[in-house]
C-alpha cells in the first residue's frame, strides 16, 4: 500500500506533490491544484449569467435592478453569518485574525460603516427604502433558498470546503469593475455614491480571494482533499446562479 501523508499533524506544513491516498491517488502540485481551482471560478462565475448580461449591457428596467438589489440584500447581510461560521471553524488564531476581518469589513466597526451599509445606501440611491430591505419583502423565495443553502453548507461542512467555497472571490474584482462601469453608462438615475461598495470591492475581493486560495492550497493535502475543494467551489458558483436564475424570475 503506497504511503500517505495525509495523517500527519494538522501542524505540519511540509506537505509536497508527492502526498498520495491510500488508493494511490497522488495529489496534485501547487500549480496545477491552483489552475484546476481558478478554471473553476473562471468558467463558472455567475458573470455568465444572462441576468448579469443584460445588466452589463444596459437592458434592465428600474423593476428589475430593484428586484436584483433586494435579493442580493439578502445575500450580502448573510455573509457575515457565513463567516463567522467558517471562522468557529479554524483553530489557529493568526487564521480567526485574518478571517474576523471580513466580519468586520461587511459589518463595519462601527454604526454607518461596512460593506452591507453601503449595498443599503446602494438600494436607497435605486429608490428604495432601507427598511424594505431590511425586512425581506421583496426577496424571491428562490433567493431565500439558494442563500439558506450556502449558509447551511458552510455550518455544516469542514473550514477547507467553506474556505474553497469563497473562491468565488478570485473572480470578482473583474465583476465589480465591469458593474461600475455598466452602471456609469447605462444607469445614470442611480447616484453613483451608491456604487461605493463596488469600488471598494475591487481592493477587498482580490486581498480576500488571495488569501482563501492560500489558505485552501494548505489546508488541502490530499488529492480528495482537492477534490472536495473543487466541489465545493462549483457549489458556491451554483448558488450564484440560483441566486440570479430567482432573481430574474421573480417578476416582470
Amino acid at each position: 500500500m503506497p504511503s500517505s501523508t495525509a495523517d500527519r499533524p494538522y501542524g505540519d506544513r511540509t506537505v509536497t506533490a508527492t502526498t498520495v491516498r491510500a488508493d494511490g491517488a497522488t495529489a496534485w502540485g501547487t500549480a496545477e491544484f491552483t489552475e484546476r481551482l481558478r478554471a473553476v471560478a473562471a468558467e463558472r462565475y455567475h458573470d455568465r449569467h444572462p441576468f448579469n448580461l443584460r445588466m452589463h449591457r444596459g437592458e434592465l428596467s428600474p423593476a428589475e435592478l430593484r428586484r436584483w438589489i433586494a435579493g442580493r440584500f439578502h445575500y450580502q447581510r448573510h455573509i457575515p453569518v457565513k463567516d463567522a461560521l467558517i471562522l468557529a471553524g479554524l483553530d489557529r488564531p493568526e487564521l480567526r485574525r485574518s478571517w474576523l476581518r471580513r466580519i468586520q469589513d461587511h459589518d463595519g466597526t462601527a454604526e454607518g460603516e461596512g460593506g452591507i451599509e453601503r449595498w443599503l445606501r446602494l438600494g436607497e440611491a435605486a429608490g428604495l427604502h432601507r427598511d424594505e430591505l431590511w425586512d425581506g419583502s421583496r426577496v424571491p423565495p428562490g433567493v431565500r433558498l439558494a442563500v439558506d443553502g450556502y449558509v447551511n453548507f458552510c455550518r455544516l461542512h469542514p473550514a477547507l470546503d467553506a474556505i474553497a467555497a469563497s473562491l468565488t472571490e478570485l473572480a470578482a474584482p473583474d465583476l465589480m469593475r465591469t458593474r461600475i462601469a455598466a452602471f456609469e453608462r447605462h444607469y445614470p438615475w442611480i447616484d453613483p455614491d451608491g456604487l461605493a461598495y463596488f469600488r471598494i470591492r475591487i481592493d477587498q475581493g482580490g486581498r480576500d480571494g488571495a488569501e482563501a486560495l492560500a489558505l485552501v492550497l494548505d489546508l488541502a493535502r490530499t488529492r480528495e482533499q482537492q477534490q472536495r475543494a473543487l466541489a465545493a467551489l462549483e457549489f458556491k458558483c451554483e448558488v450564484l446562479w440560483s441566486l440570479l436564475d430567482a432573481v430574474a424570475g421573480g417578476g416582470p
